[in-house]
């Protein structure tokens, strides 16, 4: 009975990872938009409209995580948490289509300034937060802190020059690809057979075998010894 407990208790903890494991993915695949953010932002084509677009649904998540946090409501940390990884993921979309705007040359001076202007009163709300230091922060405080570098990171980035920043990710991209090159041609070689080795009596594939001097002996005559 006791070796049937322990293949039973076995059994239920393979389940449990088993479950655990299946659903790594679908955590995993969770959009830090809606369906219909994610819509306008498909129908706003240029980089300085998704700049704007993105710093609206960044104001969006910080007015959420304010009223959030101005009453206390069992399970509200799990929420804050949520809208504050959220956020951070679209701080890091505003960088990623300003790096594309530069690196294609685009002038982005618009939505900069947008977005440099928002990123500042963002910091201030996000301190003001971490200042208050509300009973439940414990639950969320890696969130916060991660929200406030992030906005200070892409603040900091704005700031550098457009066309020194754009020329410096290019050289990036060129690097990056050149390496990439660089390990697929030496997989590539990793399954290619030996090439064949030449001794020093091979001949050479092309050339002609040697044909013997005509001779006027019969078969098995000899020439007499001089």
């Amino acid at each position: 009975m006791k070796r049937l407990s322990l293949y039973a208790i076995s059994l239920y903890a393979i389940s449990v990872c088993a479950i655990l494991v299946s659903a790594v993915p679908a955590l995993a695949q969770k959009d830090f938009l809606t369906e219909d953010e994610i819509e306008k932002v498909r129908e706003a084509q240029l980089p300085n409209d998704r700049l704007k677009l993105y710093a609206l649904f960044a104001k969006q998540r910080l007015d959420q995580l304010q009223r959030l946090l101005e009453k206390e409501k069992k399970g509200r940390s799990l929420a804050a948490r949520e809208l504050l990884e959220d956020y951070s993921s679209i701080i890091d979309a505003i960088d990623t289509v300003s790096d594309d705007a530069l690196k294609r040359g685009v002038d982005i001076t618009e939505g900069k300034v947008a977005v440099t202007g928002s990123e500042k009163r963002f910091l201030a709300q996000l301190q003001k937060i971490q200042d208050r230091n509300p009973a439940d922060i414990d639950l969320y405080d890696v969130a916060l802190k991660e929200a406030i570098a992030s906005t200070s990171d892409s603040m900091d980035l704005a700031t550098e020059d457009a066309a020194s920043r754009g020329a410096k990710l290019s050289a990036e991209d060129k690097k990056a690809k050149e390496e990439a090159e660089k390990t697929l041609a030496a997989e590539d070689s990793k399954g290619k057979p030996p090439a064949e080795v030449k001794t020093a009596d091979a001949k050479p594939a092309d050339d002609k075998p040697k044909r013997k001097p005509p001779t006027l002996l019969r078969p098995g005559e000899k020439l007499p010894d001089q």
